[in-house]
């Protein structure tokens, strides 16, 4: 605050007159003085000047710095009239609700980690409890496409997301990404059906290898030798962990892999045919779109494979328990499609870099759930080859940061 004096002593007048370049009128003040006095004038830090007449003694000096409190104050030798001016403490207030926005929005993002992770865990358990008694993946494929699609249409008709506004050309852009969804579902449902969980996520660890491969490919990024050399430990630990697996078996492994390319051709396609003139789906919207032509593309294929197998008459005449397959496969279902829509929200929040590295964790945490709950048996080359493959994962997705030097 501007503090600057004019001292003086006797009486002082000040005639009234309008400063232009004020917002302020002084009228004909008069101001006694019985001893040696001060006039001064004050700038706040929003530029709202306001007059000050106090006792004071006297003092050399002209103007000076300081700052005061704000008082309105009348005695019988004089007045004093301060404009308010901003509190000190603003920027420490604007600090502090930053700082609490800043910890909400991590524990949110919390929250949805932890919320991936379950609805991954209990997919897992789910499916595979109803895969071994009722051995369709392609019937119980569909069943879950359908289930998803369900969900997104009561959301669109309850407000709960916007219905979307897409063009036909975005239509014909997504086709291709909903046939990989399609077969890097069916894949992956047609391998747990064969081997272990824990064994089909170790496969399914080799995603980045894929990445690179398909990058290269079709979108002509060269990789860097970080990227390269984060490969060996992934393949050398699928490889590892393959050769010990209790469960292994050639469709299972080879199912486990196509789910893989499905999967990153899906990702590829994404950044080769999304760029259009059209304004961009947000990932949960296309996610829904995805899903929904995920089951129209697939329902047909699934009743001329497999027929109509999942009935209440042809689950009894195969001797298995109505409540026991329903149950299971409607909460399998529910949470392969809240997983997957968790996924995308939490990649609009983060990085994808970040995001790969949870996907990392979510896999381990997969693995070792369904290891425990299964109670699988694990040999310790097994176990070392899985952790390997998994290491790889995680220093994969912390070299794609490294940026190629430029010549």
């Amino acid at each position: 605050m501007l503090h600057g004096a004019f001292t003086g002593s006797g009486s002082v007048s000040l005639s009234g007159r309008r400063n232009h370049s004020s917002f302020y009128r002084y009228d004909h003040i008069s101001l006694p003085f019985h001893s040696e006095s001060s006039i001064a004038f004050y700038s706040t830090d929003r530029l709202s000047p306001s007059l000050c007449c106090s006792h004071s003694s006297w003092k050399p000096g002209g103007w000076t710095l300081t700052r005061s409190p704000v008082i309105k104050r009348e005695s019988s030798d004089g007045f004093e009239v301060k404009a308010t001016s901003v509190p000190d403490n603003a920027d420490e207030s604007d600090a502090a609700a930053v700082a609490k926005s800043k910890m909400a929005e991590t524990l949110v993002l919390g929250l949805l980690f932890g919320v991936w992770y379950l609805f991954n865990i209990y997919f897992n358990i789910y499916n595979k409890q109803v895969l071994e008694v009722f051995p369709n993946p392609v019937t119980l494929t569909a069943v879950q496409l359908a289930v998803g699609t369900t969900i997104i249409f009561l959301t669109w008709a309850l407000n709960l997301h916007k219905w979307p506004n897409i063009s036909r050309t975005q239509l014909v852009a997504i086709l291709p990404l909903a046939v990989m969804h399609t077969l890097g579902n069916f894949s992956t449902n047609m391998s747990l059906g064969k081997v272990s969980v824990s064994f089909t996520h170790t496969i399914k660890a080799m995603e980045p290898f894929f990445t690179v491969i398909l990058s290269t490919m079709f979108l002509g990024e060269i990789p860097t030798a970080w990227v390269m050399s984060s490969l060996v430990p992934i393949v050398g630990g699928v490889i590892l962990a393959s050769l010990t697996e209790v469960s292994f078996n050639w469709p299972g492994f080879w199912s486990a892999m196509a789910s893989n390319l499905a999967n990153q051709s899906r990702n590829v396609l994404s950044k080769k045919v999304m760029v259009q003139k059209e304004e961009p789906l947000d990932n949960i919207t296309l996610f829904s779109i995805i899903t929904v032509m995920s089951f129209f593309l697939f329902t047909p294929v699934a009743l001329l494979v497999e027929g109509v197998k999942f009935t209440p008459s042809y689950l009894q005449s195969a001797g298995l328990n109505l409540k026991h397959v329903y149950i299971r496969s409607l909460l399998a279902s529910i949470c392969f499609h809240a997983y997957q829509q968790v996924a995308y929200m939490i990649l609009q929040r983060v990085s994808p870099v970040t995001h790969s590295v949870g996907n990392c964790v979510k896999r381990v945490v997969v693995i070792v759930s369904s290891i425990f709950f299964f109670r699988t048996p694990v040999s310790f080359i097994n176990s070392i080859g899985t952790g390997i493959a998994l290491a790889g994962v995680f220093l994969y997705s912390q070299v794609k940061r490294i940026k190629p030097k430029t010549a």
